[in-house]
């Protein structure tokens, strides 16, 4: 009697154990007057990872807003004829060796007297030494070799060489008559000529908003290429911007107090998000203590084992995305501590690792919700619809790269949305959403007959295919999972041996394969049912 005594407590206790573990925070606080410390952790750092993630964005707005109107400054400032936007993949084309000659004299000219035009923050940078850094000229071409188109003959050694003078940037507009023989160009050997010097600039516009300003160092390389040989060389001009901590700075204002206590406050957002994931951590190693209870509970009593949907209740993927999002954000509040102590220039990085720990913070509050049975409804129907939908995209996936590499190398040539594997395969996206169709089928129109005839098959059947088939069958996989759960919601769920546990149910039948070994326990078998 003692034994069944003892049996029967310990199933009862954990039967507590697991009612309690599936309580929602108030639940748990009405029956056991514990405070639900983790919905306020998790809260709080909702709170203060949103505000954490506003701040340094109006910030990187300003850093990068900088650099991209200092771009577009000096390529106005270096480039003859610049019209404002890019023609293409490169800023400006000549078509002449006049032209060549002018926009090469005019960028050394522009740059020689930088200090008398440029209306921003800029100079010449220096060495160590203070003195100036040089600016380089390299010129690649063939090494050997003559052409005649007339005969149709040619003669040309590919192996490329390589040769770059440099001199003082004060200089440079009389580089013209000094190296007049380096400007000698044979344009029919030409491959592409460099031009690379070095700026500096100070990021003034953040003393407004109560911060320290960034100094900048400019990689700027203006690319004369002529690759193509065509006659139509194409000028480039890349800037490689790298923001350091300025030398010798002096601001008056809360500038200085500002930046403290931003950094005290991303330590705070550190600690909220390490107690937030030592929480959840520890939430999982219940868990995985209580399945180990329940499982060995099932063995002893009914020789079973729990079935995978049980186990996926204890093993909780919430946390899991909890503690991952703790984690980008520990690291991504690291990374913003040593941009503000200027240790660290890596925006993009950090951003990167706030924008992501933001977005699955706030994907995380959905589990909250899934506690009211209104707003649970979307939760099972994308738990529900998840793998049907998986296994569709893999094959719908299959035709769409297939359509992806026919675009690509039919098109390609002809079309600027199909230039690449990339861009092909965002052009179909768009096209499958019903966007830019117009724009699609009309810049094919002037093409080659047979190129035209094709692209009038390829676009339509695509569209119809996946506009009319591919994506009313994606729409209603999701239909029928949503009529599914409110159909259980009005009948019911059906039950697991968890729930059935839970429930104290006891007049489960004996299955068919244990009915021999089971008939000489105690309780019932518990069946194992799909959801």
């Amino acid at each position: 009697l003692s034994v069944l005594t003892q049996e029967v407590i310990r199933e009862e206790t954990l039967r507590d154990d697991l009612k309690y573990y599936f309580m929602s925070p108030c639940e748990k606080y009405r029956a056991r007057r514990h405070l639900p410390w983790k919905l306020g952790v998790q809260i709080l750092k909702i709170i203060m990872i949103t505000t954490q993630l506003i701040l340094f964005g109006l910030n990187n707005q300003l850093v990068v807003s900088y650099k991209e109107e200092n771009t577009i400054a000096l390529k106005n400032l270096f480039l003859k004829d610049y019209s404002g936007v890019d023609e293409d993949d490169y800023c400006v084309a000549v078509y002449t060796q006049h032209g060549v000659y002018e926009s090469l004299f005019y960028a050394l000219d522009q740059y020689s007297q930088l200090g008398r035009l440029s209306v921003g923050p800029i100079s010449y940078a220096e060495d160590d030494d203070g003195k100036l850094l040089p600016l380089i000229i390299c010129k690649e071409y063939y090494k050997r070799g003559t052409v005649e188109p007339s005969d149709e003959a040619f003669d040309i050694d590919a192996q490329l060489e390589t040769v770059c003078m440099s001199h003082d940037p004060k200089t440079a507009n009389q580089w013209k008559t000094q190296n007049s023989s380096f400007f000698d160009l044979d344009f029919y050997r030409l491959v592409d000529m460099k031009m690379t010097f070095q700026l500096k600039g100070i990021n003034l516009q953040t003393v407004r908003s109560r911060e320290l300003p960034d100094c900048y160092f400019f990689y700027i390389t203006i690319t004369f290429d002529n690759q193509c040989h065509s006659g139509k060389v194409k000028i480039f001009l890349d800037i490689d911007a790298q923001s350091s901590a300025c030398q010798g700075w002096k601001i008056s204002g809360t500038a200085q107090k500002n930046t403290h206590y931003l950094l005290v406050f991303d330590g705070f957002v550190i600690l909220i998000c390490l107690t937030s994931a030592v929480l959840c951590t520890r939430s999982i190693v219940l868990a995985v203590r209580l399945l180990q209870r329940f499982s060995r509970f099932l063995h002893e009593n009914y020789n079973r084992k729990v079935c995978e949907d049980d186990q996926s209740e204890f093993l909780n993927g919430w946390y899991v995305l909890v503690i991952v999002s703790d984690l980008l954000a520990t690291v991504g509040s690291i990374l913003k501590m040593e941009i503000k102590a200027k240790s660290l220039t890596s925006y993009d990085v950090c951003s990167i690792f706030l924008g992501t720990s933001t977005l699955m913070v706030w994907v995380g509050v959905i589990r909250y919700l899934g506690y009211f049975q209104k707003y649970n409804v979307l939760i099972l129907t994308m738990k529900a619809a998840f793998p049907k939908v998986l296994r569709f995209c893999c094959c719908a996936g299959m035709i769409y790269l297939g359509y992806t590499f026919c675009g690509w190398i039919v098109l390609g040539p002809y079309h600027e949305k199909f230039e690449s594997l990339s861009r092909v395969a965002e052009c179909l996206f768009s096209l499958l959403n019903g966007d830019d169709m117009f724009t699609t089928f009309a810049q094919l129109k002037d093409k080659k007959t047979l190129v035209w005839l094709f692209s009038r098959a390829y676009l339509y059947s695509f569209i119809s295919l996946f506009i009319y088939m591919v994506l009313s069958l994606f729409i209603a996989l999701i239909t029928d999972s949503y009529e599914t759960i409110k159909r259980y919601q009005k009948e019911g769920f059906p039950l697991t041996d968890l729930q059935k546990f839970l429930r104290e149910h006891k007049d489960f039948p004996v299955s068919e394969e244990s009915s021999q070994t089971d008939a000489k326990l105690r309780y019932p078998v518990l069946c194992c049912c799909q959801r």
